[in-house]
């Protein structure tokens, strides 16, 4: 059934249909409104039986859902940015110990400075967590991984995070089409837990295991995330056959086949790196563009066999690993290892800045003339930067650089001789 909504309701009514047993989370913005309108459904009747457990922090509603998976229930959270890092030592626990708890991390940057919009740094930051991470590219997609989730995490007993981008997807209306029971039913077998604490048969859980085998936990941990790699597609080839549309996988090409220049990316810059390409095309440009749903775990066998004919790969990431550059480029140079291409790391969209089709047909089109930087910062203000270094220089005690960037661009006033 189409429906008009917001990205947040979508992605809440999907969960609802998962008929998950226990949802606890606590409110960070952009994340607040899917489990409002789960909260609304356990309080009504609506979603049963289904317990709604309100927490005192991140960290609480991460240690809840490891009970309540523990315990053999289908659990659910949702958190943002620094709720994420404050959860941390429960997110490593809960994939520690194999718990397929389904987490919406509605992706919004980590300060300081404080910023509230859209990158990917928080996820990014769990990329080695053991966390399964899938990356929305819009609304439906959205709605379309949070079902594919709860089935890869219970067939794996591995925890599953679905990032979609804060503010762009969650508080944007798009037409959906939303599943109907039944086909969420035909497609998500009912829980069967492959460990539960049952007083008849005590087991331990989160055992402490020494240097003799702690490699051993750790591979297996790895093999589950490499066996993700075959059961994804095979999901996303279900998916297909019983919801009638092809959502999901491991990678989504556009327009790759013949490209020369090809632009790898995650989430929503997606929809408009493909209007930018189509434009391009028109233009006579061989480009396109490669969309990872998959980052963990990372499938370097399909991105390779997408990206091994091209002339150079443009890798746009709404992220920065700070000393070196990007994050998700080494992972791409990894599946790219050995093959002679121009590599291009592209940083963009960090704190919510627009990543705009005019800033990206003049990125690209440096980079089909092979002028970009190894490393290239997408609409910095090189004068910007440039005057607060020099006001380093000048003066030991120069200030914070956030306040004094933001009176540099005069959003705060200046401070009185």
């Amino acid at each position: 059934m189409l429906k008009q909504c917001e990205g947040s309701h979508a992605v809440a009514s999907a969960v609802a249909m998962c008929r998950p047993e226990v949802i606890c989370a606590y409110p960070i913005s952009p994340q607040t409104h899917i489990v409002e309108g789960l909260g609304e459904m356990v309080k009504s009747g609506k979603l049963a039986p289904c317990e709604f457990i309100n927490v005192e922090s991140e960290f609480a509603a991460m240690s809840v859902a490891i009970g309540a998976s523990a315990a053999g229930a289908r659990s659910y959270t949702a958190t943002a940015s620094q709720g994420l890092l404050f959860m941390v030592e429960a997110v490593y626990n809960a994939s520690g110990l194999g718990l397929p708890i389904v987490m919406t991390v509605a992706n919004r940057a980590i300060g300081a400075p404080i910023n509230i919009w859209n990158d990917h740094s928080d996820s990014m930051s769990q990329r080695d967590c053991g966390w399964i991470q899938l990356f929305a590219e819009n609304n439906q997609e959205a709605l379309d991984l949070h079902i594919q989730a709860f089935r890869l995490g219970e067939e794996l007993s591995l925890p599953v995070m679905v990032c979609m981008d804060g503010f762009i997807l969650t508080h944007a209306y798009e037409r959906v089409d939303m599943p109907t029971q039944e086909q969420v039913d035909a497609y998500l077998p009912p829980f069967v837990p492959r460990q539960i604490l049952d007083p008849a048969e005590p087991v331990s859980i989160g055992a402490m295991v020494g240097p003799e085998a702690f490699t051993e936990v750790r591979y297996l941990a790895h093999a589950k995330q490499m066996q993700a790699l075959e059961l994804i597609p095979q999901h996303a080839a279900e998916f297909q056959k019983i919801f009638g549309r092809d959502s999901g996988g491991l990678v989504r090409p556009y327009r790759c086949e013949d490209a020369e220049t090809i632009v790898v990316a995650l989430g929503s810059v997606l929809g408009t790196l493909k209007d930018t390409i189509d434009e391009m095309r028109d233009a006579g440009h061989k480009i396109g563009v490669l969309g990872i749903v998959s980052f963990r775990p990372f499938p370097l066998q399909a991105i390779r066999e997408v990206l091994k004919d091209a002339k150079r790969v443009v890798v746009l990431e709404k992220s920065l690993a700070v000393g070196i550059g990007g994050i998700v480029s080494t992972d791409v140079r990894m599946a790219l290892s050995g093959l002679h291409l121009h590599g291009y790391t592209v940083i963009a969209g960090l704190g919510g800045r627009a990543i705009t089709k005019a800033s990206l047909h003049k990125m690209l089109q440096q980079a089909m003339r092979d002028e970009l930087e190894h490393v290239t910062f997408l609409d910095l203000d090189h004068n910007l930067v440039k005057r607060h270094l020099e006001r380093e220089k000048q003066k030991r005690r120069s200030g914070p650089m956030a306040e004094n960037i933001l009176r540099d661009v005069g959003v705060v006033a200046a401070r009185i001789a």
